[in-house]
């Protein structure tokens, strides 16, 4: 496996999924790829308590690779409740630096209740350690934020953002961050462009999602991964009216603060 060397680079993709079989397989290239293209740092977050196992075994072989463990909301009917409580052992390894990813999604069908359920004893576990939190928050804005008004967080992001203006405004002046992906870069993204007008650039972080929302000029042609960040990258840079260099620095410099990695 290839190990990262110690220049520095400037951006870190702070949201993908390496475990999955479509980045896994090809995990050499995937790295080496992200590394020409001079993402140094990569989270993989994980959906499931087997999949938070797996991504802590993943950064065992990893220099620059950090993982979250947590349950996604469309992993909860699947999930048994006692994967939640198995969670919180898994913080004591170096490797996680994340909760995650939780929350709501209304567009998919699993069980709001169970939903609710798992998010706030994940939540719960995240207060008592203290750890940053990863949201997933589909078409469930108005609900998440309430659920989270009740929970002291250290830091939480709603990471792949794909909500309005007024609710970006609304997370920002909640406190919380906010992660964006290529699907600001697709051609009917203009309520997703404004919102990264009206995220400042100190709440911000940019991700892949990867395997999944290639940006363009690669959306449906390629299999998402790392090294495309920097498309998302350069597009916020436009938006803010940045030099990429800026960008670059800024968002690396609030990645690092976010996941306390340096």
């Amino acid at each position: 496996m290839p190990r990262f060397g110690a220049r520095r680079s400037p951006l870190i993709d702070t949201h993908c999924h390496l475990t999955d079989e479509r980045l896994s397989s090809q995990l050499d290239d995937v790295l080496s790829r992200a590394e020409r293209n001079g993402v140094r740092k990569m989270v993989s977050v994980a959906t499931n308590l087997e999949d938070s196992r797996a991504s802590i075994a993943l950064c065992q072989k990893l220099d620059n690779v950090r993982c979250s463990v947590g349950i996604h909301p469309n992993y909860v009917a699947e999930s048994q409740e006692a994967d939640v409580a198995a969670l919180e052992p898994l913080l004591s390894d170096p490797a996680v630096v994340a909760i995650g990813e939780m929350g709501m999604d209304y567009f998919h069908g699993s069980p709001r209740d169970r939903q609710r359920w798992f998010f706030i004893e994940q939540l719960r576990i995240a207060q008592r350690a203290q750890r940053p939190v990863i949201i997933h928050c589909r078409e469930a804005v108005d609900d998440t934020l309430a659920i989270m008004a009740d929970f002291q967080l250290l830091r939480a992001v709603f990471h792949c953002f794909t909500g309005t203006e007024a609710e970006a405004k609304r997370i920002a002046d909640a406190g919380y961050w906010l992660g964006y992906t290529g699907v600001i870069t697709f051609k009917k993204s203009d309520e997703q462009r404004r919102a990264v007008l009206a995220t400042p650039l100190e709440r911000l972080l940019v991700e892949t999602d990867a395997p999944y929302l290639s940006p363009e000029p690669f959306r449906g042609q390629k299999v998402n991964e790392p090294s495309l960040v920097v498309h998302t990258a350069r597009r916020v840079a436009e938006l803010k009216g940045l030099d990429y260099a800026e960008l670059d620095a800024a968002v690396t410099r609030n990645a690092e603060t976010f996941y306390d990695w340096r």
